[in-house]
């Protein structure tokens, strides 16, 4: 028995973002980084001086989480913590000129798996699925925000 239409899209977009995770991770592992290195990266490029507590909540990770990445990216010479001149206690987080190139060279990666997974597919395509998606990510978000949780429903198909 065939799913109903949105219970289908639903369930290929969770296998999808699934497979999409999985090929990401391993072409990042390829420029000896990992997915979540990466979008701490990309993030601090686009705004440097973040401490970790708003790069967590812009990352929606958890701050734990953050802070071992971050020692991490330190470790390696990627991201520097400097002190923030407005609080004694926290660290303002600043990509390296070594973190600033990778990030920068992960850019071309970006592109190629882009072209990879879509070079063929119409723009026109690809403008309505971005639609669709920015729409179910907005309900998300929203459903989120007001705590709004749904009882799992009673199937014996447990997938989406």
């Amino acid at each position: 028995m065939r799913r109903p239409l949105r219970r289908e899209l639903t369930f290929q977009l969770v296998e999808t973002a699934r497979l999409l995770r999985t090929h990401v991770d391993q072409r990042a592992r390829e420029h000896g980084t990992t997915r979540a290195q990466w979008g701490v990266l990309g993030r601090l490029r686009r705004q440097e001086g973040l401490n970790q507590v708003s790069l967590a909540e812009q990352l929606d990770m958890q701050p734990i989480s953050v802070a071992r990445l971050i020692d991490r990216l330190e470790d390696q010479k990627l991201v520097e913590r400097r002190p923030d001149p407005r609080d004694r206690r926290a660290h303002l987080l600043h990509l390296t000129p070594e973190g600033r190139a990778l990030v920068d060279g992960l850019d071309g990666l970006r592109s190629e798996i882009a072209t990879d997974l879509l070079g063929d597919v119409e723009e026109e395509a690809i403008r309505t699925a971005l639609e669709t998606l920015a729409t179910v990510r907005d309900r998300i978000r929203a459903h989120r925000q007001d705590g709004a949780t749904q009882p799992a429903p009673p199937f014996a198909d447990t997938a989406v």
